[in-house]
């Protein structure tokens, strides 16, 4: 294997290190470090009529200023950034000062981490610091940090290529202010909605990731292999049906927050693994689960942010409850002045080509709709809004609608333009199940690759009976988008799925490309 090749500052990083063992110094040492304090709650709770108070900090250098035999260093630590002050007759008595020297002004770099002991002051300018009196190597970063700086105005070395950014989300996370809040805010998404369904005295299960039958939603899944039961195995495109059979053996109410996989495009708000949350409840209906989820993402919203309102972009968002309930139908009505009522699959076919809708063969009644839907009414609720009553089509796991069996009792909840909720009122008739599999068949032989698939297993389990039970699926990267005003997937996911990075050789030669196709 051919040694990395090394910029010229990675070179005097690797040679700094190599100065620090001669010294005796490890750059990497084993034992644990003692934090006693964070950087937020010592300017906090600092009082200037206070005792010296002692404290033990550690984190990464992000700045020095050095002057002589007194300096100031940044540090940045997992709350934030404090001043440090260094004295080099206080941390290298007696014979060591060319230690402070050779070490603290040539040795050490900014990105690498390390311990401070001291006590806590406020400098003359007025800045609550740590006096040091003891520094502690940590950890010597060998490549340089991409440092933003800015001067009369101007923004230099900023990291903001979102490639970059999403490829080396450990950077990003250390030189990006706000990232990390980001980030903070997600776990925060999480906790309230737990604490939500805990409180209502529901349990958090797991379920399946590899499935013998992709079940539970209409997506593409992908497929691996078992070698030692040498047959294909699927990534769960849904945990729905694993969720139900759980209701039929007593749970009352159960719940997942579950990493799914779709073999589908990534965009802004696509990624082929992503996070869902499912609850199923039983002896409930899709309205009383459109109440519950408009108080659960109020109370979100609160824990979250503090209010019930969020900005996204140009629009601000509004998860005060309750939120507006639209028929399908009726929404398409609004939007193009047509009243799919009753149409057949050739009737929505000559309509969604009028309206200007690419379709195939391959569509049936439910597909096209909800292409109809997609293109011409989806994009147009911003503000919380729940679509009711699907045709049955478009539902093959959803309750016939109690008062009229074209529909079904199902809503989606559109928030910012986009689906965030899906939810129904359960299908536990299991003769009424299997046909509507045996429909989805017929689907994929028309070659809808995203048809379901009978799954014989469930439709067992729900002949020894299933009560009535209404769930809901959420799509917690979008929920979390909306949480925090993102506008893309990508920021709200650690490590967002991107193509394979190119090598140097590679990137050089489609430069070449590139420069050849310009001439």
């Amino acid at each position: 294997m051919n040694a990395p090749q090394l910029s010229e500052q990675e070179t005097i990083r690797r040679a700094s290190m190599e100065e620090m063992r001669r010294r005796g110094i490890e750059p990497y040492p084993a034992a644990e470090y003692p934090v006693t304090g964070y950087s937020d709650e010592i300017k906090e709770n600092f009082k200037d009529d206070e005792p010296e108070r002692p404290v033990s900090v550690a984190g990464r250098v992000m700045g020095r200023r050095i002057m002589g035999k007194a300096s100031f260093m940044e540090l940045q630590d997992s709350k934030g950034r404090i001043q440090v002050y260094v004295n080099r007759d206080e941390i290298c008595p007696g014979e060591d000062k060319d230690l402070y020297n050779v070490v603290f002004k040539k040795l050490l770099d900014i990105g690498d981490f390390v311990g401070v002991k001291g006590h806590v002051f406020r400098t003359k300018t007025g800045e609550i610091s740590v006096h040091a009196t003891e520094l502690t190597v940590l950890g010597k970063s060998l490549r340089p940090l991409p440092v933003v700086k800015i001067k009369d105005g101007v923004v230099y070395d900023s990291f903001d290529d979102p490639e970059l950014r999403y490829r080396r989300r450990y950077v990003d996370l250390v030189v990006n202010d706000g990232v990390k809040e980001i980030f903070i805010k997600r776990t925060k998404v999480y906790n309230s909605m737990r604490e939500y369904f805990n409180n209502a005295g529901y349990m958090e299960v797991e379920t399946p990731i590899l499935q013998s039958i992709p079940g539970g939603a209409a997506a593409r899944p992908f497929i691996t292999h078992h070698n030692a039961l040498d047959i294909p195995l699927y990534l769960r495109i849904a945990d729905e049906l694993y969720l139900k059979r759980l209701i039929v053996g007593g749970f009352e109410g159960v719940y997942e927050f579950s990493k799914n996989f779709r073999n589908e495009g990534m965009d802004r708000t696509h990624n082929p693994e992503f996070t869902c949350m499912e609850i199923y409840v039983a002896y409930k209906d899709y309205n009383w689960m459109m109440s519950f989820t408009e108080k659960m993402l109020e109370k979100i919203c609160l824990d979250v942010n503090g209010t019930t309102e969020v900005k996204v972009g140009d629009n601000v968002i509004s998860f005060k409850a309750p939120f507006p309930r639209v028929t399908m139908a009726q929404a398409i009505k609004d939007f193009t002045g047509v009243d799919i009522t009753g149409m057949d699959e050739e009737a929505l076919r000559r309509t969604a080509k009028d309206l200007g809708i690419e379709v195939d063969e391959s569509m049936g009644k439910g597909k096209l709709i909800d292409e109809i839907f997609g293109e011409k009414c989806e994009g147009n609720y911003i503000q919380p809004t729940f679509i009711i009553d699907y045709p049955i089509e478009m539902s093959p796991l959803t309750k016939r609608h109690r008062d009229n069996p074209e529909l079904t009792e199902r809503f989606e909840l559109m928030v910012n333009g986009k689906e965030l909720a899906n939810a129904y009122s359960e299908l536990n008739d299991p003769i009424d199940q299997y046909e509507r599999f045996v429909e989805q068949m017929r689907l994929a032989e028309k070659g809808d690759d995203e048809a379901m698939i009978i799954d014989k297993d469930f439709i067992r389990a729900l002949e020894y009976g299933m009560p009535p039970t209404s769930g809901m699926g959420i799509g917690m990267d979008r929920l979390v988008m909306l949480m925090t005003g993102q506008t893309t997937i990508q920021e709200v996911l650690f490590f967002p799925q991107m193509r394979p990075e190119k090598k140097p050789q590679q990137q050089a030669s489609d430069s070449a490309q590139a420069e050849e196709s310009a001439e």
